[in-house]
């Protein structure tokens, strides 16, 4: 397909509709009047046990330094419960504008940029990103996924900008291929992330490519593992989209996330560098080895001081628990915050509900029983997802509930965390809302 200018690929804005899933289906807890009661009472503030247990028990049994919840009702200010110490061994507590290393819940984020473009009319969901990057024009992919990385087939379609937003692109990701297909990612340098500055057995990433066009020019030239628009696989695709971004945008992507996201939200403490001058109220990360919590990544000899090969559109940036629910508290009011209007209205619901492409389910991933947003998991009027090092927060539109928890450890299955806090959430609002009806 031939290279048109981003004037010549406009895309009107109803086409957003056209082309994205309409909002509506199931929703947490649909139908109850609880979250209008309590935005009236104001008693939302202390009803949720089931989470404050959770937090107690993690932190007072050293599973983890430090844990930050946050819970809010529509555009109210969050209720706040914050346990344990930045560092062990330290004084310093936790709260709400502690600094933790959000890893994979950059993903909505970038996500949340991409619907901008599309709403600015410079990007299209269903548009080739070869028409962005040319390079991604002649994709090949591996005849079989993870085999040889010389058996290869011509892609069959175009990678979209839909593919790469719900990971269904057909690229990989160095933590999740194997074999030959891996170690092409390693020796390359397609690294989207970082751990430490010391190397970890089992952790560690490889050396990251210096600058996001070397990433995604390096990338082109690597074979695809599926298909574009057959699979859902975790892959470095909200990575890629960093550099999409960028270019559609004509401005490099950590400042259009700065100037677009960051500053109209409010969220001054979000960063792909965390500032020397911030360091005080950095996280250490911990590797959980035998059940106990060992530093990996210390705030103040952090590799996150250092300025990274290029922002990680996929897990690259750190942010605080009060900065992260804003961005929650931009979406749930469907792109505004105390009365500014920083994402319209329908890139948000579409963004926010599911875009798979036809045909595509997350049956037997880890994203079961799920559709697939902007970079975030969507189910049942729920949008959201984790970071590898024990983050995760999520939107829900019927319940009209923001909710984010924050800690640090690795490797993120060492405790259940990304699935017992919705879990806690979910039991607290079952008991909520038997306690309304009464």
């Amino acid at each position: 397909m031939a290279h048109r200018s981003l004037d010549d690929i406009a895309l009107d804005r109803r086409a957003l509709l056209r082309s994205g899933a309409l909002w509506g289906g199931g929703a947490l807890l649909a139908g109850s009047p609880l979250s209008m009661l309590l935005a009236q009472s104001g008693a939302g503030r202390a009803m949720w046990p089931s989470v404050a247990a959770m937090v107690e028990d993690y932190t007072g049994t050293r599973k983890v330094a430090n844990m930050v919840a946050t819970l809010g009702w529509g555009q109210r200010a969050p209720e706040v419960m914050a346990r344990g110490v930045l560092t062990i061994g330290q004084p310093e507590p936790a709260g709400p504008d502690s600094l933790y290393r959000i890893y994979s819940m950059t993903k909505p984020i970038t996500g949340m940029a991409a619907m901008m473009l599309i709403d600015d009319g410079r990007l299209g969901l269903d548009q080739p990103i070869a028409e962005i990057l040319p390079a991604y024009a002649k994709m090949m992919v591996q005849r079989t996924p993870d085999g040889s990385v010389s058996d290869l087939v011509l892609a069959d379609k175009p990678i979209t900008v839909r593919h790469l937003l719900t990971h269904t692109a057909g690229l990989g990701y160095g933590i999740v291929q194997k074999g030959a297909i891996k170690t092409v990612y390693e020796d390359q340098g397609l690294i989207p992330g970082q751990v430490s500055r010391i190397p970890i057995p089992g952790l560690g990433r490889g050396v990251p490519v210096k600058g996001l066009a070397n990433f995604a020019d390096r990338l082109a030239k690597v074979p695809l593992v599926h298909q574009p628009g057959s699979k859902w696989s975790y892959s470095v695709s909200l990575d890629l989209l960093g550099r999409v971004i960028e270019v559609a945008a004509r401005t490099p992507f950590d400042r259009f996330l700065e100037t677009r996201i960051f500053k109209p939200c409010g969220m001054d403490s979000t960063w792909f560098r965390v500032p020397a001058s911030e360091v005080g109220r950095f996280t250490t990360n911990y590797g959980i080895v035998n059940g106990m919590p060992v530093p990996i990544d210390p705030a103040r000899a952090s590799i996150y001081l250092d300025e990274p090969a290029f922002p990680f559109g996929g897990a690259g940036l750190v942010s605080s628990p009060r900065d992260y629910d804003r961005f929650l508290r931009m979406l749930l009011g469907y792109g505004k915050i105390d009365g500014q209007r920083v994402m319209g209205e329908l890139a948000v619901r579409v963004g926010t509900s599911n875009l798979l492409p036809e045909g595509v389910s997350t049956k037997g991933t880890f994203a079961d029983g799920s559709g697939f947003g902007a970079g975030g998991r969507v189910s049942d009027g729920v949008y959201g997802w984790g970071g590898a090092a024990g983050t995760v927060a999520f939107v829900g539109y019927k319940a009209n509930l923001r909710a984010s928890l924050m800690t640090q450890y690795m490797p993120s299955e060492a405790w259940p965390v990304h699935s017992a806090f919705p879990a806690a959430v979910l039991k607290d609002l079952a008991a909520m809302q038997a306690a309304a009806k009464k």
